[in-house]
């Protein structure tokens, strides 16, 4: 062996050496050994060498096991994070050397994973996982990395793809197997997975890069609902750039207090005297200039900053009215509407928040309707429900928005305690056929009625919906046709007006 000969010459030149190998057992196994090898010397001479074996056989099963363990997910035994990004770095390195070298990243993530926890409990979500993971790896070849990268998110390096079309058939085959039932301690359990795929990979310079704009895709795919898949694309990295920048300066805005309260007038339809106001928030960017809600809401919902944004415009509104209320007579029995996202309700100290804004203010609760959609009732309906019956025990009314355009029911209007009904200026002021947009909203009114519910017409901008909504007994009404939201100086001036009319 050319091995043993070395370390025999090694050590006959008077060297001693260690060296692990290879030493096969009289059954023909081969079993690594350490070898301590040392010249023998008699003298100055060198007679011979004496060697010192060893069987390591134990630490190297060990050193297995734990290399193993290293580079592969203990759950399900597949290739782990490390693994996976050391072997999207060699495929990126075989580009480098050959262009014509072509491969995709995949990247999975389980949709409605956190339910099946939550119902069933983290071992039978656990053995969810095992059962996905051996179902994707049907669906690719020996040739492609299947690793599961933590919590839900499985990753998938394909290689030697030619063709877009290669990945669709793959990808749509992994979506059917992963979206059917799963039979879990006797329970079948549903799920499907969003996916974001990189398939341009030449521009890359390292693994990060490639999973950064494949979770991008991933995400993309998950707002499009549930077992969506997306191809990145250079302008989705784009808008998560602006995005994320945008986050940031929302951060500062809510520091540099740079938020301010538009108002648009509510009237009595009957009458159209004006009853209440609704409080609209704007941003005054220092760059951009006055920023509308729909550009920064979303984003302020995604990261919880709708938190801190929303209690500042409770605070300011309830403020505001109170300040309108010690000037002009004519703004005492005026209603502030202020609009609630879902994360503020749910809040534990919610209701003591608005208390104690209304007792700073020395504000009359009834003066103040929450204003909440539809969804919002129907995300966690038991502490929904406490704290809406807190707040009107307190004597503040609650409005449910954007009526028409969500999924309640006549159930869910019964069992919450809401007053008032806003109807979606789709169906007053949208471009629906006029006859089935009045037929909406004369049920609505109907069923408003029926439960004791007052009712609030949103986006009314012509005299001839005016004029339906008046033989509808609508009650109140807001839009364009009265006056589009004001800055507080302007509502100030409507107040003089009111007030020299009176």
């Amino acid at each position: 062996m050319a091995e043993g000969k070395m370390i025999h010459q090694t050590a006959l030149s008077g060297k001693s050496i260690q060296r692990e190998t290879h030493r096969r057992h009289k059954d023909g196994r081969l079993i690594p050994t350490s070898v301590l090898g040392y010249p023998i010397k008699i003298g100055s001479e060198i007679v011979g060498a004496f060697y010192i074996y060893m069987n390591i056989s134990e630490r190297k099963s060990v050193e297995k096991a734990l290399a193993h363990q290293a580079f592969h997910d203990a759950l399900t035994g597949l290739p782990n994070r490390v693994l996976f990004s050391e072997r999207l770095g060699r495929a990126l390195e075989r580009i480098k050397r050959n262009q014509d070298h072509r491969f995709a990243v995949l990247l999975f993530d389980l949709d409605r994973f956190k339910q099946v926890n939550d119902s069933y409990g983290h071992v039978t979500g656990d053995k969810l996982l095992v059962a996905v993971s051996s179902r994707l790896s049907k669906c690719f070849r020996a040739v492609d990395t299947v690793a599961r990268l933590g919590g839900d998110e499985f990753a998938v390096l394909m290689e030697e793809v030619d063709r877009p079309e290669q990945i669709i058939i793959v990808v749509n085959r992994a979506k059917e197997l992963v979206s059917e039932p799963f039979l879990i301690n006797n329970q079948e359990i549903f799920t499907s997975a969003s996916i974001g795929i990189v398939i341009k990979t030449d521009p890359y310079q390292t693994p990060e890069e490639i999973m950064r704009d494949a979770d991008i895709a991933m995400y993309r795919a998950k707002e499009l609902g549930k077992g969506y898949f997306k191809f990145f694309s250079r302008k989705m990295y784009q808008q998560t750039v602006a995005l994320v920048k945008l986050e940031t300066e929302l951060r500062q805005a809510i520091d540099q207090k740079q938020f301010e309260l538009y108002y648009q007038p509510i009237l009595d339809v009957p009458t159209q005297q004006l009853v209440g106001l609704e409080a609209l928030i704007r941003w005054n960017h220092p760059v951009r200039g006055m920023l509308f809600p729909s550009i920064f809401i979303p984003v302020a919902e995604d990261t919880g900053l709708i938190v801190p944004i929303g209690s500042w415009a409770i605070a300011e509104a309830c403020r505001q009215l109170k300040e309108w209320q010690e000037e002009f007579k004519v703004a005492n029995n005026l209603v502030m509407n202020v609009n609630i996202s879902s994360k503020q309700l749910l809040l534990p100290d919610f209701v003591d928040y608005v208390t104690n804004v209304l007792q700073q203010n020395d504000l009359d609760p009834r003066c103040l309707k929450l204003e909440i959609t539809e969804t919002v009732i129907m995300q966690d309906t038991k502490a929904t429900i406490e704290r809406l019956t807190r707040l009107v025990n307190l004597g503040v009314r609650i409005v449910i928005d954007d009526f028409g355009t969500g999924y309640s029911s006549l159930s869910y209007l019964q069992r919450f305690p809401i007053d008032v009904l806003k109807i979606d200026r789709s169906f007053i002021s949208g471009s629906g056929n006029v006859q089935d947009n009045i037929e909406i909203v004369k049920t609505i009114i109907s069923l408003a009625r029926s439960l004791g519910l007052s009712v609030v017409a949103e986006g009314v901008e012509s005299l001839d919906q005016l004029d339906a909504l008046k033989d509808l007994k609508c009650e109140l009404a807001q839009g364009y046709l009265f006056s589009k939201p004001l800055d507080k100086l302007s509502i100030i001036e409507l107040m003089k007006d009111m007030k020299r009319s009176g």
